[in-house]
C-alpha cells in the first residue's frame, strides 16, 4: 500500500457497530436494495455482541480507519458431517478498492473454515454483479449454478408459519 498505510483485518467490536450499518447502507444501495436495509445498531449490537452471538463479523482497517467488513455465520452440511461458514455480506467502500481488503477478509475467514475442519465457504453474489463475479472467480470460487436460492419473507412466511396456505409434501 501507498504512503506506509497499514491494511489490518481483526474481529469487529462493539465499537464497530456504526461503522457496520453504514457498510451495510452502501452495500445495499450499490445492490439496489436501500430500501429493506432496515437493521438498526441494537440489532447488530444484540446479534453480534449479545450474550450468545450467532453471527460474526471481521472488519478491514487502514490506520484504525474501518474500510470493509464481512458477515458470516455458521451453516452444517448433513452430507460432509462438518460446518462451514456462509458468507453473508462482504463489503470495501468504494475509494478502497483495490488495496486488497476484500483478499484478506476472504483469506481470514477461508483460514478459520481450515483451522476449525469446516468444510465448506460459501456466499451468493447477484447475477448482474460482473466485478464481483469476476473477483471470485479470480480466487478459485465455483459458482452452483444448479442450485436456486429460495426465501419466505413478511406475509408469507407468516402464512407458511400458520399452516395457510396448505403446504404440500416435499419431494
Amino acid at each position: 500500500m501507498s504512503g506506509g498505510a497499514a491494511l489490518a483485518v481483526r474481529p469487529a467490536r462493539q465499537e464497530d457497530v456504526s461503522d457496520l450499518i453504514s457498510l451495510v447502507r452502501e452495500l445495499a444501495e450499490y445492490e439496489r436494495a436501500l430500501e429493506q436495509a432496515i437493521a438498526t445498531e441494537a440489532d447488530f449490537t444484540r446479534d453480534l455482541f449479545g450474550p450468545s452471538p450467532r453471527v460474526y463479523a471481521l472488519v478491514a482497517e487502514v490506520d484504525g480507519t474501518v474500510i470493509a467488513y464481512a458477515v458470516y455465520f455458521l451453516n452444517y452440511s448433513t452430507w460432509l458431517g462438518k460446518h462451514g461458514i456462509f458468507l453473508e455480506d462482504l463489503y470495501v467502500r468504494q475509494a478502497h478498492r483495490g488495496l486488497g481488503a476484500g483478499t484478506a477478509l476472504l483469506r481470514a475467514l477461508a483460514q478459520e473454515c481450515v483451522d476449525k475442519g469446516y468444510g465448506r465457504f460459501e456466499w451468493s453474489v447477484l447475477d448482474w454483479n460482473e466485478p464481483a463475479l469476476r473477483f471470485y472467480r479470480s480466487i478459485g470460487a465455483v459458482p452452483m449454478d444448479e442450485w436456486t436460492v429460495q426465501r419466505v419473507t413478511g406475509e408469507a412466511l407468516g402464512r407458511l408459519a400458520s399452516g395457510h396456505p396448505t403446504v404440500g409434501d416435499a419431494p
